[in-house]
């Protein structure tokens, strides 16, 4: 309990001594077993509308101290377990591991028939679920008629480019399959033209795949997305905690993880990142239950809608008073920032840009807390995730689209570095940009992460500093020591980095020198 409640208020005042000799953690502290768990199901409307009109969570506060993200170790770093997943940027994935994602090696098995199980006919798009011959469950999707490809290349390149980021994700296959291929399972219903449930039909299963394309040889493109591992107990929402587990303790609206996972939606143009398109999952490992908590559905991604090509708003509100204000008293004759985008006709592409992508005016369809509450602390977490994905990363993800337009897929991939490039520059701007802090002989060493992404040199640093009295979490300046060489004392040191270039911007880098050598253990940055 001691390191869970070190985890849950990290930055604020603490009882006990500041660092402790397991600082920094690199993965969530064993998790307590879970009992009996219900499965919850959340509104859509409840949701939209409580977000939309309401101040769910805790947030920000209008003055005053900011509530800094929880769920990190002393590095501000979130830890592996949950929620999260440290990866690309903190190990760089080879292009295989890109191209696997979360797994590539179990798609539907072809040396059987597949059986429906549940299926869906309504909408632009039906889709169904399948059992295949290995006893393996996937939810089938498909493409909308105008736009081929598009919803089944951005579940595969949305799904990969998450699990580089960090998230526990579903395993998404582009698959190609003849009906022939298909069964209707015992019990299987469908509502009829008075909304009365009757059993499933093969009538039912030919007027389902007249809703969507085939190719000339009678194959039918389509995703086919992986049931998770374990029991599924329903959406995790975007603040506060589940009462019913007991590993669940930090508010969701103060997750790092939640909190900067706003830009990288902002990325994708995730703008369909509702709590209902996540899912947690009771799973058992070493023989402890516990939840984990997955995001899923990312047909809604790169310009598509999943049933259509995204509408041009994307990445504005539904709905603000202030913009409906000013649509009034201007009669409609100042247009948005985003009636100015341009797409071009690539179908499988959908409404995807990048020209006049802002990523500080990017939002979801409806209020997030865990996006609103993000600091600029979260924000460079985020970003310099975003900035490790080299131009041939996004090539190799994009590829995994299957787009037959070279030039759709091109279109696709520019618009990804030149929106990632636009994500480096504002937010490395909003607090010193450095990290992968370490010592060098005699002396602390970083990364200047502007510099590496061709932002420009942050100049001018000083470095001074102190001893840290580790229990009182009192600062002692060194006043002759100055500069990157580390002053030769035992114990807690604390180095501050400054420029004049950036006034307001700081840095506090902790070291803990002893017989074994020196080591960083914590970091804390000030805008």
């Amino acid at each position: 309990m001691r390191r869970l409640m070190l985890i849950l208020s990290l930055a604020g005042p603490l009882a006990a001594q500041r660092f402790y000799s397991d600082d920094p953690l690199g993965k969530e502290p064993a998790p307590r077993p879970v009992g009996d768990i219900r499965t919850r199901k959340l509104s859509d409307y409840y949701d939209l509308f409580s977000n939309q009109f309401g101040d769910v969570g805790e947030r920000q506060p209008k003055q005053g101290t900011p509530i800094p993200a929880a769920g990190v170790n002393t590095l501000g770093e979130p830890m592996d377990g949950s929620w999260y997943q440290k990866r690309h940027y903190y190990r760089r994935m080879t292009r295989e591991e890109l191209v696997r994602g979360p797994g590539n090696e179990n798609p539907p098995s072809t040396s059987g028939k597949w059986t429906i199980i549940a299926a869906k006919e309504e909408g632009v798009t039906p889709g169904f679920a399948i059992v295949d011959s290995e006893k393996r469950t996937y939810f089938v999707k498909f493409d909308p008629p105008k736009n081929p490809e598009m919803a089944t290349a951005a579940d595969s390149i949305g799904a990969r480019f998450f699990y580089a980021l960090g998230y526990h994700v579903p395993e998404n296959y582009i698959i190609q399959f003849r009906a022939d291929r298909l069964q209707i399972g015992a019990g299987v219903q469908v509502e009829d033209g008075a909304g009365r449930k009757r059993p499933m039909t093969p009538n039912d299963l030919e007027r389902l795949l007249a809703k969507v394309s085939a190719s000339s040889d009678g194959q039918y493109r389509a995703t086919a997305s992986r049931s998770v591992s374990g029991k599924p107990i329903g959406p995790p929402r975007y603040h506060g905690t589940r009462s019913d587990d007991p590993n669940d303790i930090v508010p969701h609206e103060h997750l790092r993880a939640l909190r900067g996972l706003q830009v990288f939606c902002a990325w994708l143009d995730h703008d369909d990142s509702r709590a209902i398109n996540n899912l947690d999952a009771v799973v058992t490992e070493n023989g402890v239950s516990s939840v984990r908590h997955y995001l899923l559905d990312f047909g809604s991604t790169l310009g598509s809608a999943t049933q259509m090509a995204n509408s041009p708003r994307s990445g504005d509100y539904f709905f603000t008073w202030k913009t409906s204000a000013v649509q009034l008293f201007t009669l409609g004759l100042k247009p948005p920032y985003w009636a100015f985008a341009r797409y071009p006709d690539y179908p499988s592409v959908g409404r995807f840009e990048s020209k006049i992508f802002d990523p500080e005016k990017w939002v979801p369809e409806y209020p997030n807390p865990s996006f609103i509450n993000r600091l600029p602390d979260d924000e460079f977490w985020a970003a310099k995730q975003v900035m490790a994905f080299t131009d041939q990363d996004i090539d190799t993800i994009v590829g995994t689209g299957q787009l037959s337009d070279a030039k759709a897929a091109a279109y696709l991939a520019q618009c990804l570095k030149e929106r990632r490039d636009k994500i480096g520059q504002a937010y490395f701007a909003k607090v010193l940009p450095f990290d992968r802090f370490r010592t060098e002989g005699d002396r602390i060493a970083w990364d200047d992460l502007s510099k590496l992404h061709g932002f420009g040199v942050v100049a001018g640093v000083q470095v001074s500093w102190s001893r840290l009295d580790n229990r009182s979490g009192t600062l002692s300046p060194i006043i002759e020591a100055k500069g990157e060489r580390i002053p030769q004392e035992s114990g807690y040191l604390a180095a501050e980095l400054s420029t004049p270039s950036r006034p307001k911007q700081r840095m506090t880098v902790f070291l803990r020198r002893s017989e074994q050598g020196t080591e960083v253990v914590g970091l804390e940055r000030t805008w």
